[in-house]
């Protein structure tokens, strides 16, 4: 039986703005509103679905853990054709028998992610909503039905600020503020249930004062919102940029899809992470990835965190681990790429968020191309068609050349999120970096986190050094695809604003003065350093007898 059913609002004459259901189980109404078993109805293009939902119909389609959904097309993004919640209600009944919960009860709540999804990828640029459905009516139920009440208080937290800051435009920094004065600089994940429950209150009171409004108790009212929010994110700045820079029609619009919610926030045994079936910066057949125990997933892909690495995985899951190398190997081999994945880890239970093609760098894209014809993944004329235009001068590597034999001092060291090398001039924002590129000086751009609303300073840059953020973030993902030396989590910087300068280890440095990143070795140079070129005598001699 097909993972997939197709749920069409009653007025539409267009499967487009259809409404579909993930993993399910049950036949959903047609255009007709009959009863009828739609698994012989056509299966949804990404043009309708965006590929976001179009590749967890997928997933679910190769008995992957994927948790049910549903998806409001593409259709609905036209501001003319908004949908509304007689659009969904029969889809989120379907979903609530699907996950046996109810959406909004005050027993057993049935949680939603709601999430972006245009058909091309567009990494962190549209916003994304979790654990939306939590209130004060249905927060007892989460505590009873998972015995975690740091789980439920952590979960509602996390809603309160995330809809203040995406719907009512609560400023991020005022959530922040209150964090900062409860946790007295420990990592929230350190906060018990007491203090969680503290901060939810200091919340609740910011988005009030903020809004003159009380945050919305019922789910409903949540879910529309959050909805209508992620539907107008297609709009925002971040997205119309990368969509001028990547040459994107705007008319293409962003599916939105509403899934049940799993928790990578339910203690020790649970996490959330991104990865890559392989290296996206070396092209090499292993798992890549970043995880944090006991967080959600945009702990992960917002840059405001760091992460940590497969090996803290592997050495505390190692179950998870192997069903994690199982999954991608199969993604990869259905799909027939390198994949990039999101994922979540409950109470020790693997489930599957997300899947497309990875975002990677030239010499990778070289490597994986050779290296999945080789194994019979892909076929010859495919993998010409994904190496042309890869010459010596695309796969040169530059790397740091040794003075006297001796590698010239580092003063920092941070993760690698993009390689090569590159120098140029400090710049802390768009306006900077602007000038220092009018004045014919490359730049390197220096964030606190590695965000997707820098896309734009980010165009203008060489390098992106950040001080806190996981190699797989959003933002590293973009600077990677567009070919920027990109250092994340760099532990020894610390950014000063107000004085428009930085201290990088014992250094400190002013906007303007150069610096260099080397996105081989993970490091961070003062001034210019001398450059030699790697030729990759090995990938060249592949590419010729695959050309043949």
């Amino acid at each position: 039986m097909s993972a997939w059913r197709a749920e069409a609002p009653p007025d539409s004459a267009a499967a487009a703005v259809g409404v579909y259901l993930i993993g399910c189980g049950a036949a959903a109404d047609n255009n007709d509103n009959s009863d009828s078993d739609s698994d012989t109805a056509a299966a949804p293009t990404p043009a309708q679905v965006g590929f976001k939902a179009y590749n967890l119909l997928r997933m679910a389609e190769l008995g992957l853990p994927v948790p049910p959904a549903f998806v409001l097309g593409t259709g609905f993004c036209a501001p003319q054709r908004r949908a509304q919640a007689g659009d969904w209600r029969p889809a989120l009944r379907r979903l609530e028998a699907a996950s046996g919960l109810g959406f909004g009860d005050a027993r057993r709540p049935l949680l939603l992610s709601v999430r972006s999804g245009a058909p091309v990828s567009m990494p962190g640029m549209m916003e994304t909503l979790l654990n939306v459905g939590l209130s004060e009516r249905t927060l007892p139920g989460l505590v009873a039905q998972t015995g975690n009440p740091r789980l439920a208080w952590d979960a509602y937290r996390r809603l309160v600020a995330c809809f203040g800051e995406v719907v009512a435009q609560v400023p991020a920094a005022l959530f922040e503020a209150e964090l900062a004065r409860l946790a007295g600089g420990r990592d929230e994940r350190e906060l018990d249930f007491a203090q969680l429950r503290e901060l939810t209150r200091r919340f609740l009171a910011v988005y009030r004062d903020a809004t003159g409004t009380s945050f919305p108790q019922e789910p409903d009212e949540q879910l529309g919102r959050a909805v209508a929010a992620v539907f107008d994110s297609w709009q925002a700045p971040r997205a119309r940029d990368y969509r001028r820079l990547n040459n994107i029609d705007d008319a293409v619009g962003t599916a939105v899809t509403a899934q049940a919610m799993v928790f990578g926030n339910a203690g020790g045994m649970s996490g959330a992470g991104v990865g890559f079936s392989r290296d996206p910066v070396s092209g090499a057949p292993a798992l890549w990835l970043d995880f944090l125990f006991n967080a959600q997933g945009e702990d992960v892909v917002s840059g405001r965190r760091s992460a940590h690495g497969h090996e803290a995985l592997a050495g505390a899951l190692p179950g998870v681990w192997d069903e994690l190398g199982a999954a991608a190997r199969q993604i990869e081999r259905a799909f027939g790429d390198m994949q990039d994945f999101e994922f979540t880890v409950q109470r020790g239970r693997l489930f599957m968020l997300q899947a497309r093609a990875g975002k990677r760098s030239a010499r990778a894209a070289a490597r994986i191309a050779l290296d999945l014809f080789d194994e019979g993944v892909i076929e010859r004329a495919e993998a010409c068609r994904r190496t042309a235009g890869l010459d010596e001068q695309a796969l040169t590597l530059r790397r740091v050349a040794a003075a006297d034999g001796a590698a010239p001092p580092a003063i920092a060291s941070a993760s690698v999120a993009g390689g090569g090398v590159a120098s140029g001039a400090i710049a802390l924002d768009e306006a900077r970096a602007r000038a220092e590129r009018a004045a014919g000086r490359a730049v390197i751009l220096l964030r606190r986190d590695a965000e997707t609303a820098d896309i734009g300073a980010l165009a203008l840059a060489d390098g992106l050094l950040t001080e806190r953020g996981a190699r797989t973030s959003h933002a590293a993902v973009v600077a990677r695809q567009m070919g920027k030396v990109c250092l994340v989590a760099c532990a020894g910087l610390r950014i000063d604003e107000a004085a428009r300068q930085v201290t990088l280890g014992e250094l400190v440095l002013r906007e303007g003065e150069q610096i260099t990143l080397d996105g081989n070795e993970g490091l961070v140079y003062a001034g210019a350093v001398g450059l030699v070129s790697e030729r990759p005598l090995d990938l060249l001699a592949r590419l010729a007898a695959l050309r043949g």
